[in-house]
């Protein structure tokens, strides 16, 4: 099988091509449902929303309900595509990624305290969602990575073995505030099926500045990436910090992380199956990796969301069964596909 030119024109055009198909996406997003859209409707009442023109009667359907929805699933779709790269790169395997290292786990952990200490309390939730999801998702992988870590030698079989192992441990902690607080209990099991039915504009102010800052500081260290992947005595022989900027890699992950379990709940292999696919056909180099990733990212979960809100109409699935379904088949494909390899 002749592999595709990994030229930076190639890497241009699957990224032209992603955009065009992510717009595409989106707007299937918004049109399809209950109650069907045109494409002319939809970008009419945008303009109106844009212009600050009055609304006309059915734009509240787009704007307030689908549209913030569908923009929250891109947004929650490149973030965990994003930070799948940023683990795969950091550990050298295409295994890596944060729902299989027990990350979503942890910030799911954060974020359920946050959701019951503020019980009753919505206008703090904004914020303190997020940042307990931000603290699970860090103290989760500290704790993996020095597990994982054989005489300051970071092995990964047991990367993996600790990720799965924690993710139980978590899994257990979480169980227990359900019932310890059975009044949370129902809005706890549904956050945590992973979903964007509660998605609001005020969502979206939310996840959009941690998906900006986490993804960010890694574009601008693509160079440091692709020397990584050389090993990392390579990378320090190069100039490279080697453990400042494994630090900074898992606090841009865990941003990530946190901003997307905050506000869909537990949503896994979108982290796994996006920037394995988009390495097939762009190459390793990051600097078309972790764009063509984000947005392959926003694209898949745009579709699991739509998917999620129109196969079983008008009962609507979790989006993270529904990820789940498509991940966990490509997960044992490409475990088989790495032993015949070996």
């Amino acid at each position: 099988m002749r592999r595709p030119p990994h030229t930076r024109s190639h890497g241009i055009t699957v990224l032209a091509v992603l955009l065009v198909a992510l717009g595409v996406a989106m707007l299937a997003g918004v049109g399809l449902g209950a109650v069907r859209v045109g494409a002319a409707d939809v970008f009419e009442a945008i303009g109106r929303m844009v212009s600050g023109t009055p609304k006309m009667a059915g734009d509240a359907v787009i704007v307030d309900i689908r549209l913030p929805r569908v923009v929250l699933a891109a947004l929650v779709g490149a973030c965990l595509a994003t930070a799948g790269v940023l683990y795969q790169a950091l550990f050298r395997n295409p295994l890596a990624d944060p729902y299989i290292l027990g990350m979503s786990a942890g910030a799911g952990l954060g974020a359920v305290i946050a959701l019951t200490l503020t019980a009753g309390a919505t206008a703090f939730r904004f914020g303190a969602v997020p940042l307990g999801a931000f603290i699970g998702a860090v103290l989760t992988i500290v704790v993996v990575v020095r597990l994982a870590s054989l005489k300051g030698v970071l092995d990964v079989t047991s990367l993996l073995l600790a990720g799965v192992a924690l993710s139980y441990v978590l899994a257990a902690l979480t169980s227990f505030i359900m019932v310890f607080f059975r009044e949370s209990m129902t809005t706890i099991v549904f956050w945590m099926m992973g979903g964007l039915t509660a998605a609001s504009w005020p969502y979206v102010l939310t996840v959009a500045p941690m998906f900006a800052l986490g993804s960010a500081i890694p574009l601008l260290a693509t160079r440091e990436m692709n020397l990584l992947l050389l090993g990392e005595e390579r990378a320090s022989e190069l100039g490279v910090d080697v453990e400042r900027f494994k630090r900074l890699l898992l606090a841009s992950g865990s941003l990530l992380v946190a901003g997307a379990v905050a506000v869909s709940g537990l949503i896994g292999f979108v982290g796994l199956m996006t920037p394995h696919i988009v390495r097939l056909v762009l190459g390793p180099d990051h600097r078309m990796l972790l764009p063509a990733s984000a947005i392959a990212g926003a694209i898949v979960m745009v579709l699991a969301d739509l998917a999620a809100r129109t196969i079983l109409a008008p009962v609507e699935l979790p989006v993270g069964i529904v990820t789940a379904l498509v991940g966990g088949p490509f997960f044992i494909w490409l475990l088989v596909r790495r032993g015949v390899g070996r």
